[in-house]
């Protein structure tokens, strides 16, 4: 039995990164072996133990076979005589092909090292094209590393085309898109995943919303940058700046959702677009499975976010009626959360990237103000019933105005 450290710790190690989970695999053993040892079995499609002490993850070595589309199809095979060699020539890229042992000495059949030194994202051989998952791995790996220079090999990035144009990409499960996709949204730099997904033909496939974005003309006096899809990256790059929430991160990608389908003859303007869009969020977020607090966001950016750019216009009653419709007076995070996916929708426009954030400050002043008013106060003055929610609505008002 020979133990090696594998995959991502390996990577980070060599780059200076910070190492998040050690992988291990187990050479020449069986699983009788392992559970002799005191493994605990974990693994559903092949053989993987959790370390009696350290509980860190175990896997046998095995070789794959495809025998049908998509994430899950595949066979595995897992003996004594399968060797390092033959399990890393499996993996996705030579980057993650790269194995340590006990003693520290690297073992590196596929040039992963060379590849990390010159900075290339490049597959390990050509059973890469039997994974559709690893469309989305690469990626979100050029996310990652794209402060590091990282660029995909054009012999990857072809065999990702050959994917997308083999339907492969479709046959994924709408639970694996998600996960690859959240993974994404928190990493330094989330836009470059969907642009990668983009450049490979892959958005279409499992974004068509965003894809049809590309193209669509916006008024350049508010949009320098004209092209509706571009925007929608720079906004996701600005969210990236302002929180490491995943969750601002996402409703800032679909907010503006709705410019993909006005009609053509109403270019460049798009009235009406935020109720448009509530429908096409929705169903991305069926589609995909997204968590709750993921969509009930991105809806709730998805219907306002001009309300937050129209401060100036708003009357006192407005104000605080937007407020109660985001529910901010009980969810104030998540009416924080608001505020930043309209601040980076905001900034997300050439030559606005460094601009103020004065709406943002104005809208938490008024919240601030508003949440001052409180319903026990109201009760206790005599009001019942009915009465109770005018007279809070009403003094909230007064608070906002008193406040300008």
């Amino acid at each position: 039995m020979k133990i090696y450290k594998v995959g991502g710790a390996v990577r980070d190690k060599l780059l200076d990164r910070t190492i998040v989970d050690n992988d291990y695999v187990v050479v020449g053993a069986t699983v009788d072996e392992m559970l002799a040892e005191g493994y605990t079995p974990v693994g559903k499609d092949f053989p993987v133990f959790l370390h009696p002490k350290t509980h860190e993850e175990y896997a046998l070595a095995r070789t794959e076979r495809k025998v049908a589309k998509g994430y899950h199809g595949f066979e595995f095979y897992t003996d004594k005589s399968v060797t390092l060699e033959d399990d890393l020539i499996r993996r996705d890229l030579t980057i993650n092909a790269i194995a340590e042992d006990e003693q520290g000495t690297l073992y590196d059949p596929y040039h992963g090292v060379d590849d990390l030194n010159q900075r290339i994202l490049r597959h390990v051989s050509p059973s890469f094209a039997e994974d559709p998952l690893r469309v989305l791995r690469v990626a979100r790996f050029a996310a990652r590393y794209a402060e590091y220079g990282f660029t995909i090999a054009d012999e990857t990035m072809a065999m990702m085309q050959c994917l997308v144009d083999h339907d492969e990409v479709d046959a994924l499960v709408a639970e694996r898109v998600w996960q690859e996709v959240e993974k994404a949204l928190a990493d330094e730099n989330p836009w470059i995943f969907f642009q990668v997904l983009r450049q490979c033909g892959a958005l279409a496939r499992l974004f068509p919303e965003i894809e049809q974005l590309f193209g669509v003309p916006q008024p350049e006096k508010w949009h320098p940058e004209v092209d509706t899809g571009i925007h929608t990256m720079m906004v996701l790059e600005q969210s990236a700046r302002l929180s490491k929430n995943s969750v601002v991160r996402f409703a800032a990608l679909v907010h503006d959702l709705g410019k993909g389908i006005t009609p053509k003859d109403e270019w460049p303007k798009h009235i009406a677009h935020e109720s448009r869009g509530v429908p096409l969020v929705k169903a991305v977020c069926q589609r995909l499975k997204v968590p709750k607090n993921y969509s009930a966001l991105a809806l709730l950016v998805t219907e306002f976010h001009l309300n937050y750019h129209r401060i100036e216009e708003l009357k006192n009653s407005k104000i605080v009626d937007l407020l109660s419709r985001l529910d901010a007076f009980r969810r104030p995070e998540r009416f924080e959360h608001f505020l930043l996916a309209c601040e980076a929708d905001e900034k997300g426009r050439t030559g606005y990237e460094n601009s103020s954030n004065e709406k943002t400050q104005r809208f938490r002043t008024f919240f601030r103000a508003a949440n001052q008013v409180k319903t026990l106060d109201i009760i206790a003055q005599g009001f019942q019933g009915v009465e109770i929610a005018e007279q809070l609505r009403i003094k909230r008002i007064a608070a906002v105005k008193a406040c300008k």
